[in-house]
């Protein structure tokens, strides 16, 4: 089945003839000293000129977004991130009020350098020589202050920053961008990326989209290019990682993302994850995967209506992209590069859910999701599209599949060799994944057989 295998054809298919993806051109080479160099007029981060149109016409148009949004600030709603809303709600609206709000959020706050950046962008007109150059040092001061944390948040809100203030603070943006791109990037997460380990969780998704955004509307690095494979899997992946159920939030549904340890679903981090997918859907409208990411955003009872979402569901969505359904994606996705593998029943809310990453493995059904204790598990787990052998209590199986399909043995050791022998057909020899997952494609159907391992 290998990777994306199993759908990669039928998803190009359906999109055969559409354009080539916008932002194409190559990341800096690895070891190069290229450098790495902003060239756009302000507003530079996420409101390009297409982009700014739309959000517009959108408020023209009155649609169901821009009016939940303006609601929100019409209303002095208490918004979670207020310098974000107010200097959005300036581009989007021209309101110059909004906009000097935003203005004095950010002069008044020292910490959140993403925001602070976003302003300092995005109320350009509005800023005072005195107000600009207060706020370019308060920004500079932050960089300089979170440089040792190379999280992808912290490194995301830095190259946000570096972007705004390039050629208008000496050197400190010029250096950050080009110690992100060659010695972070290129140089620890790329390859980190291409060994399967697990650099870029979940929880990181939307930082890291913002990153791929600023850099590649601003410089014409596409930080995809040092790791295509990743990438590739990437929406899809998000995708499968969705458990079935919705969760009833206080102002919309949310589907909810894998979590190593289930519990109360957090809104915050659901409608991180939904943004995360709007701003794939943005980068790259014409991929096969993010087509399927944008017929699965497009229901409205989805759309975000807190203070925390609305602002970033105003942003990122395009209700005129097409999309294709998500019911064409095969509901079986294993990525042995990274040892992950997630099963469905059905694409309907009350499937059944087998999830097995980063060290943790999952059931959920009913409503609830369990983890599983695979030491204990005698029997496989059987599932319309796949079966799951457990190998903590043992290496001997007795199978007996109606049809053919995939069977995955799992708890085995990482990367390591197995001679494996089925009922009837010759030894062979092969390794299991980053995760402890072996894939078997040869296992007859329509009888009994046995599947021993060593």
């Amino acid at each position: 089945m290998g990777r994306i295998g199993a759908y990669a054809g039928l998803l190009a298919a359906a999109v055969a003839g559409l354009l080539s993806p916008q932002n194409t051109a190559p990341a800096p080479r690895e070891g190069s000293d290229e450098p790495v160099v902003v060239s756009t007029e302000h507003p530079r981060l996420f409101l390009r000129p297409a982009r700014l149109r739309l959000l517009r016409r959108e408020r023209e148009r009155q649609s169901m977004r821009w009016r939940q949004f303006e609601a929100l600030i019409a209303g002095n709603a208490p918004m979670p991130e207020p310098g974000f809303a107010a200097a959005l709600d300036y581009q989007a609206s021209g309101n110059a009020a909004a906009g000097h709000r935003a203005i004095a959020w950010a002069l008044g706050n020292t910490t959140d350098l993403r925001q602070m950046a976003l302003v300092y962008d995005w109320c350009q007109t509005l800023l005072s020589d005195a107000e600009r150059r207060e706020l370019a040092a308060r920004i500079a001061r932050r960089m300089a202050e979170t440089a040792p944390d190379d999280s992808i948040p912290a490194a995301s809100a830095r190259a946000l920053a570096a972007v705004a203030l390039f050629d208008e603070v000496p050197q400190v943006p010029d250096r950050e961008l080009n110690r992100l791109v060659h010695k972070w990037w290129n140089g620890t997460i790329a390859p980190a990326l291409r060994a399967g380990h697990n650099v870029v969780p979940r929880e990181t998704s939307y930082a890291l989209m913002e990153l791929l955004h600023a850099l590649a509307d601003n410089t014409r690095v596409d930080l995809r290019e040092s790791c295509p494979g990743f990438f590739r899997d990437f929406p899809i992946e998000h995708l499968m990682g969705y458990y079935p159920a919705p969760y009833p939030g206080a102002q919309n549904e949310y589907y909810i993302g894998v979590m190593r340890h289930p519990g109360e679903p957090d809104p915050r981090a659901a409608a991180l994850d939904r943004a995360a997918e709007l701003a794939m859907v943005a980068y790259d409208p014409n991929a096969p995967e993010t087509q399927v990411l944008q017929g699965w955003l497009m229901h409205d009872r989805f759309l975000m209506r807190s203070t925390f979402g609305s602002p970033y569901e105003f942003l990122w969505a395009n209700p005129y992209q097409p999309g294709l359904s998500y019911y064409n994606v095969p509901l079986v996705y294993y990525n042995p590069d990274f040892g992950r593998l997630f099963l469905r029943s059905s694409w309907e809310d009350d499937a059944d859910w087998f999830g097995l990453f980063d060290g943790t493995m999952q059931m959920f059904t009913g409503g609830h999701a369990t983890a599983i204790d695979a030491a204990r598990r005698t029997e496989p787990l059987w599932l319309k599209e796949a079966t799951i052998c457990f190998a903590g209590s043992g290496r001997k199986f007795q199978l007996t599949l109606d049809e053919p399909a995939p069977v995955f043995v799992v708890s085995l050791e990482p990367r390591h060799a197995y001679e494996v022998e089925v009922d009837d057909e010759e030894m062979f020899e092969a390794a299991s994944d980053a995760g402890g997952i072996l894939e078997l494609d040869d296992v007859p159907a329509g009888r009994a057989a046995g599947v021993r391992m060593k």
